[in-house]
């Protein structure tokens, strides 16, 4: 496939400009010690457990402990993660009392949640083949948009407008969204939405072009992220390992791609591969995919012909719904695993061993980092819980997940957790002196399609 040039107002070209005008991401010390679980919520609806399947942290000033959940039954759930369940109590009598608001958005599960607006109103994506906009404190339902023809799996919103969104769905398409454009009110009041923009057969595999009749999952676009430079696309698919990026202004071609070179992989390993999610660093230099050959992959968005920088092994992603998410300030990368455990990478170091968080009893799915209070991280689980994690808190506090009430959470060893501190800071700057000094002389010979548009940036 031949791809076009990034015009010059791209998100590649500005963030070249940017690295070479010297400027530097401010980087946040993420991970000390890392506690147990200081908060466990058990996701249920008048007594009957749902599983959760995404989790968004909110990111205004002084909501950041509140988390919104999503889950299996159709449910939106808030909870404030302020509040300590000690070891002695009951999830089941505690969860009340932590839940701030909830609602059912949908007859069928929720695959993924986002918070727009200041987190005043969400955005859900269902099952149920629509999403919903809904103002969040009157818990009421203010926009239905419809077009996909599959389960919606996946969300992401613009950066700087929240107006702008794009969604992916097992249909095969992805589509983009604008709230400002409704096509009328139904007889409930509610603004009913098409999509602005489509691409279908945005992952098809080459198999599947060829033959009439395709199985969903072999086209499935199974996650989307609105980059930074908030004009440019990432999508991934359920048929390989291939991350697609597009120009919003342009969609009828990708822009470009990155996948994992195959050459060395064995016999086994080289089997078609699909990705269960795509995350961004605040920065929007580093992109990380977690991929079903139970390998997470971190790109570098302004070398994509390189591959993969770093390959992070470890976890067991063996379904779609376990997910992975690099950290804001992108130091670290946090995934579920089918083992029942979360796992804990420093970028810098991805041949040590990840640091294990213990005390789900299923698999972990669903993660995410809180992006405004330093050092949160929550994980949830096909055992019906979510679990907050807290850096640098040497109390232990555990619960227990209704799945197995007889069973006490291990807390993750002191011991262990040191292994996130060693060489912290030598292996910080290392980072920072290879992501924010990239030479000229680098670029300009880079065989990557993006040359063109540096060349163009540089002259302007």
């Amino acid at each position: 496939m031949t791809h076009r040039s990034i015009p010059s107002s791209s998100f590649f070209g500005e963030l070249r400009t940017r690295e070479l005008s010297g400027l530097k991401v401010r980087q946040r010390p993420y991970l000390g010690d890392l506690s147990s679980d200081a908060a466990g919520f058990i996701i249920e609806h008048e007594n009957n457990p749902s599983p959760p399947l995404a989790l968004s942290f909110c990111e205004s000033v002084g909501k950041s402990h509140i988390l919104a959940v999503s889950d299996e039954e159709g449910f939106v759930s808030f909870y404030d993660t302020r509040k300590n369940l000690h070891c002695h109590s009951s999830c089941w009598d505690k969860t009340a009392e932590a839940r701030v608001s909830q609602w059912v958005a949908h007859e069928n599960a929720i695959f993924d949640i986002c918070l727009i607006k200041d987190d005043s109103h969400c955005i859900t994506a269902s099952g149920d083949q629509t999403i919903k906009i809904w103002n969040v404190e009157r818990r009421k339902c203010i926009g239905l948009l419809i077009g996909h023809t599959g389960s919606v799996k996946s969300i992401s919103s613009h950066s700087s407008n929240p107006d702008l969104f794009v969604s992916g769905s097992r249909d095969g398409s992805l589509a983009i969204w604008d709230l400002r454009c409704n096509a009328g009110i139904n007889c409930h009041g509610v603004a009913r939405l098409l999509s602005t923009l489509i691409v279908k057969e945005a992952h098809l595999s080459s198999e599947g072009s060829r033959t009439r009749r395709v199985k969903a999952h072999s086209k499935s676009v199974t996650s989307v992220l609105y980059l930074k430079d908030d004009i440019s696309i990432a999508s991934a698919g359920a048929v390989d390992s291939i991350v697609k990026f597009w120009d919003t202004r342009n969609l009828k071609l990708p822009i470009s791609q990155a996948c994992p070179d195959i050459k060395s992989f064995s016999k086994k390993e080289k089997m078609r591969h699909g990705i269960s999610s795509l995350s961004q660093d605040s920065s929007g230099v580093l992109l990380s995919a977690s991929c079903m050959d139970n390998r997470i992959y971190l790109y570098d968005v302004l070398h994509l012909s390189e591959g993969p920088k770093k390959i992070f092994r470890g976890s067991k992603i063996t379904s779609f719904y376990v997910k992975s998410a690099i950290s804001p300030d992108g130091s670290h990368i946090l995934s579920g695993s089918e083992d029942g455990n979360a796992y804990l990478w420093r970028v810098n170091k991805p041949e040590s061993a990840p640091v294990l968080l213990r005390g789900h009893e299923k698999e972990v799915t669903a993660v995410a980092w809180c992006s405004t209070e330093v050092g949160k991280l929550a994980t949830s689980s096909d055992d019906y819980m979510v679990r907050v994690w807290n850096i640098k808190k040497e109390s232990c506090i555990s619960t227990r997940s209704p799945y197995s009430m007889n069973k006490r959470v291990t807390a993750t060893p002191r011991k262990l957790c040191r292994k996130l501190n060693m060489d912290e800071t030598e292996s910080r700057s290392k980072d920072i002196a290879n992501r924010a000094c990239i030479s000229v002389e680098t670029m300009m010979n880079s065989p990557s399609p993006l040359k063109t548009n540096f060349a163009r940036v540089r002259h302007t």
